[in-house]
């Protein structure tokens, strides 16, 4: 997600094709294309400008509901209603051809693998979705600093964010205290009462902390860390924009 104003210009987009399955935009107002992955012009008189990165997150529906029961849905419009991808797309696309791929069986690194891709700190990493799912907390680094990928009590959900306490010296040491909702099958008024309830632990201050990364208990209660934007991507198309990228394996 970008902000449209950049420059003191308030843009307006519309999609002008694919490259290499990552869509291309133009502005109105220049005329200049804008790749949707980096936010960048890459052609026309802005070529070079960059929109502004909006934190967003990417959620189950259930557990967004949940954190924000007073929440506002985009609606359809009916009459464009055919033009919608269908709700298996994701399925559909797997199938089609690429022409990049960056496949590494060592790694089980496959070109449509799903990663979660975080660029910050002065570096680039990504994760395989399905590990994480299966860890639902890691522990890792990225760049200069440490982070940790926590799961959702939805077990669909992923948020990243930087291990560090603020107050509390060095990287805390964080464990996991809660299973997802697979062991709740549409347990719609578990997943109420999860979303906003602890996952998760740190050693040194004993406080508990929930989905947010806010501490709802202990030393640390009212504290939040700081969460890190990430971006959910095929293997192929995080390594064409990240080149130097780093890929976690668990331990």
């Amino acid at each position: 997600m970008w902000e449209r104003e950049t420059g003191g210009l308030v843009l307006t987009f519309h999609l002008a094709g694919i490259n290499n399955q990552n869509f291309l935009m133009r502005d109105d107002q220049t005329g200049s294309y804008w790749q949707q992955i980096t936010g960048a012009a890459v052609a026309g008189p802005l070529a070079g400008w960059r929109l502004t990165l909006v934190s967003s997150d990417e959620l189950s529906f259930g557990l967004w509901a949940a954190e924000e029961p007073q929440g506002l849905v985009f609606k359809d419009v009916a009459k464009y209603a055919s033009d919608y991808s269908k709700k298996d797309w994701e399925v559909s696309i797997r199938k089609e051809p690429i022409v990049l791929s960056y496949a590494d069986p060592k790694l089980g690194l496959e070109p449509r693998s799903l990663m979660i891709g975080v660029r910050a700190f002065g570096g680039s990493r990504a994760f395989l979705y399905d590990e994480v799912l299966k860890e639902k907390l890691v522990l890792d680094k990225v760049g200069t600093e440490p982070v940790l990928l926590l799961v959702g009590p939805d077990g669909h959900s992923v948020r990243v964010f930087r291990d560090r306490i603020p107050g509390v010296e060095g990287a805390p040491a964080f464990y996991r205290t809660l299973d997802d909702v697979q062991s709740h099958p549409a347990d719609a008024a578990w997943l109420k009462q999860a979303a906003n309830g602890p996952l998760m632990m740190d050693e040194p201050t004993s406080s508990a902390w929930d989905f947010r990364g806010c501490a709802i208990s202990g030393k640390a209660a009212g504290t939040c860390l700081e969460q890190v934007d990430a971006i959910k991507d095929y293997w192929f198309d995080w390594k064409n924009y990240n080149p130097n990228t780093t890929v976690y394996a668990h331990r």
